[in-house]
């Protein structure tokens, strides 16, 4: 079987960036949530971490003292069941203490296996339900227009999420529309749920399905943090038009064992021996 890394550079053959201690941290953070819950999507997390990370770090005018602040920028993260790594970043940030992630899934928890607005402060819409976050975030665009605001709004997709039909729909109208606030943004770890999206669903040419719907397109290494911001801080790419960032990752990244294997999409209570080496892999959490 092809590794991760193997099948990464094949596609992206500047794709090889290694983990920082904040990535290793935030990875911590993902994992002691799943241990406490038991259960949880490590696989699309891990993959999503790099790219959550240079948005709440470096790229969203918001105030996560103030969750509701109305000239905020948007980020919908469209691919609900990668929440773990939403959660990490939004406890990192003050948006809730990060102790609420030792909830995770519990009976009264506010934080559930998919994100749910109006009960996790800093969340902007309720997925999971594939497909739907582009059509949210180009409503929460066209608003921005008519109310005269400059906030931008980001949605984060999972690349078997394109399998959807709605997620063209959406791009069609953005692009007739011409709105250059929404940035789609792809997490191209080249796997979903039960396999590899070439053999459930080949979406390639990728970026070239982007340019014929309308969008300035741009490529970059999902795990590497210097590049993403590079990236995301020119969004818009293009006036006049609606913007797609495709992000090479590593389905599980940071997790060897996890890399690129669909049996971790989701994992129920890690074994002894699974801990140990995620353990070796990010250090104690």
């Amino acid at each position: 079987m092809t590794s991760g890394n193997t099948l990464l550079r094949a596609v992206c053959p500047e794709c090889s960036s290694e983990l920082d201690d904040r990535s290793l941290m935030l990875r911590r953070m993902v994992v002691r949530a799943l241990v406490k819950a038991g259960r949880g999507h490590l696989g699309p997390a891990m993959s999503l971490i790099e790219i959550l990370r240079v948005f709440y770090d470096d790229i969203l005018r918001i105030r996560p003292d103030d969750p509701s602040w109305a000239d905020r920028d948007r980020l919908i993260l469209s691919k609900g069941h990668g929440c773990l790594a939403l959660y990490a970043l939004l406890a990192d940030k003050g948006f809730f203490p990060p102790s609420v992630l030792d909830t995770f899934c519990a009976f009264d928890s506010i934080l559930g296996g998919h994100p749910e607005y109006g009960s996790i402060p800093g969340v902007e819409a309720s997925t999971g339900a594939l497909g739907h976050g582009l059509s949210i975030g180009l409503g929460l665009a066209l608003a921005a227009r008519l109310k005269r605001k400059s906030w931008r709004v980001f949605v984060v997709m999972g690349d078997g999420e394109l399998n959807e039909g709605s997620v063209w729909e959406a791009a069609m109208a953005a692009s007739k529309h011409r709105v250059d606030s929404l940035t789609a943004v792809i997490d191209y770890n080249k796997m979903q749920s039960y396999g590899p999206t070439s053999v459930v669903l080949d979406m390639e040419p990728l970026a070239d399905k982007w340019r014929s719907f309308g969008f300035a397109v741009r490529e970059v290494d999902g795990h590497n943090v210097s590049a993403l911001r590079e990236a995301l801080s020119g969004a818009p790419f293009e006036s006049g038009r609606p913007s797609a960032l495709i992000c090479h990752t590593v389905k599980g990244k940071g997790v060897p064992m996890a890399e690129n294997n669909a049996d971790w999409h989701h994992k129920n209570k890690l074994k002894d021996n699974e801990l140990t080496a995620i353990r070796a892999a990010l250090g104690d959490f």
